[in-house]
């Protein structure tokens, strides 16, 4: 028999047995997942209200469009016809500043002012700061010394953007942004484990602003087509998760929630991996970690101790998402957008706050509004993921109203609200992560029946997640192809 097990039944987990599965090359696959239910961070609460619904997420709401991985495998699952754009008539997007609800600049392009005439009407960015970010026009592409950062010459996102636009510009316009994604902090995130493109650009136009402006010119003026960026399920992010489990359920995987690994050993005798759970031992001949970098550096420790430091030394951050439910009459600011970003600077628990039903209308009953606040980034302690009241969900749900009441002055009590803890969740991608991964693949090399998948090495999106999946069995197929291959050469 040819065997896979896959440990943790997130969406990578999940998307690789259903690649597995696909490829017709295994006759046993069996998918593990510790907690009692399927899709590790993506979770939806389907809340019936007034005749209606609340469509409440607590991980992800939404996945990049223009990463492809996303929406060939909704295809796949039949789930196309589902996928809704955000709400392309009320685009808004706000930056806190100074306490104050600001507009983002319209045309930033992948990160990049490319509006000349939006960024010196905005109020975000000093005069001075303005004057600032036109400097990218006139300094020359930066040499950076390998010798200090690195063979590929890395730097942080925030030491790039502070030395093209100016540090106004980074901690006013990209840092609340890029902290959205990554809940990091820019000034130790690596540029090119994040936005590479960037220093390319750098590189290619001798400007950002330069780059921006061809980019601009290129589309006709036009930074981002009428197509949504983003797309999301009908009833949310848990469709994809529940059309997976029913399509592996259908194709014979064996499927088993609760199940908790102890320990991975390898059996050179029978070429295999025995996997030991709490009440029994399962033998594969291949094996996919699905988990978070530091679970798996764990689980490999006993065999590759300096793989599994490795993985561990990966940092993570904790965060947590709280929504809340109100009548729109109880909101005295107009939710005529997509929600605001919080910089660091401003001192605040809270990082983003997303007015969920209007960036998505049909996930609120009429008449109803339903917010979604950020809170945790890198740096920031979080109450413990066990913790119940004032400890715990009880002091998350206080932030959320606190946020809410400073900086759109309501302060009704939530009709509906949802707290969600995530303990160390969002993997940091910082200074030497290049160097990380480069280390792991070392580490691999001596296993080509192991391979990895997740959001801590190379995207941490859901279309990244998905494809991981994808190519921890291409690595695999591929391994036993060609040891296939050798024995067939050596008989012959």
């Amino acid at each position: 028999m040819n065997r896979l097990v896959i440990i943790g039944g997130g969406i990578a987990g999940l998307s690789a047995a259903y690649y597995a599965i696909r490829n017709t090359k295994y006759d046993q696959i069996t998918l593990l997942e510790s907690e009692s239910r399927w899709g590790g961070k993506i979770t939806t609460h389907r809340v019936p209200f007034d005749g209606g619904h609340f469509i409440i997420e607590g991980g992800p709401d939404t996945f990049l469009a223009s990463k492809p991985w996303g929406v060939a495998l909704c295809k796949e699952l039949g789930l196309d016809k589902r996928l809704h754009g955000t709400n392309q008539n009320k685009k808004n997007t706000y930056v806190l500043n100074k306490g104050r609800l600001l507009p983002l600049p319209d045309g930033l392009a992948m990160m990049i002012p490319s509006d000349v005439p939006s960024i010196l009407r905005s109020r975000l960015i000093s005069w001075f700061g303005k004057t600032r970010m036109g400097l990218d026009f006139l300094l020359p592409p930066h040499r950076i010394n390998p010798e200090k950062t690195g063979a590929g010459g890395d730097e942080s996102l925030g030491s790039f953007v502070s030395r093209r636009l100016g540090r106004e510009a980074y901690e006013n316009l990209i840092e609340p942004l890029m902290s959205g994604i990554y809940a990091g902090d820019g000034d130790q995130l690596s540029l090119a484990s994040t936005f590479p493109y960037l220093r390319d650009l750098e590189l290619k136009h001798g400007s950002l602003a330069r780059s921006a402006l061809k980019m601009r010119k290129q589309s006709n003026g036009k930074v981002q087509g009428s197509r949504s960026a983003f797309l999301t399920p009908t009833t949310g992010l848990a469709e994809i998760v529940e059309a997976l489990v029913e399509s592996l359920r259908l194709k014979g995987a064996s499927l088993r929630l609760n199940t908790r690994v102890t320990s991975i050993t390898r059996n050179l005798k029978r070429g295999a991996w025995n996997v030991t759970l709490d009440t029994e031992t399962l033998e594969t001949d291949s094996l996919i970690l699905a988990t978070p970098a530091y679970v798996s550096g764990t689980l490999l420790a006993s065999f590759a101790p300096e793989l599994g430091s490795t993985l561990q030394s990966i940092p993570y951050a904790s965060t947590a998402t709280v929504s809340l439910a109100y009548r729109l009459s109880d909101i005295p600011h107009e939710l005529d957008g997509y929600g605001y970003v919080i910089p660091r600077r401003e001192g605040r628990k809270a990082l983003a706050c997303t007015w969920t039903s209007t960036k998505f209308p049909h996930r609120a009953p009429e008449g109803y509004a339903l917010i979604r606040v950020f809170v945790g980034r890198a740096g920031q302690e979080l109450p413990s993921p066990n913790g119940r009241g004032a400890g715990g969900e009880g002091e998350l749900l206080e932030v959320a109203k606190k946020e809410l009441e400073l900086t759109l002055g309501i302060t009704a009590e939530p009709l509906v609200s949802r707290v969600f803890l995530w303990d160390k969740a969002m993997p940091q991608y910082n200074l030497g992560h290049p160097e990380i991964l480069e280390q792991i693949d070392a580490g691999l090399e001596k296993y080509p029946t192991l391979a990895l998948a997740g959001n801590g090495y190379r995207g941490i999106g859901i279309p990244d997640c998905i494809h991981s999946g994808e190519l921890a069995i291409e690595k695999i197929l591929n391994s036993m192809s060609l040891r296939a291959t050798a024995r067939s050469e050596a008989i012959s």
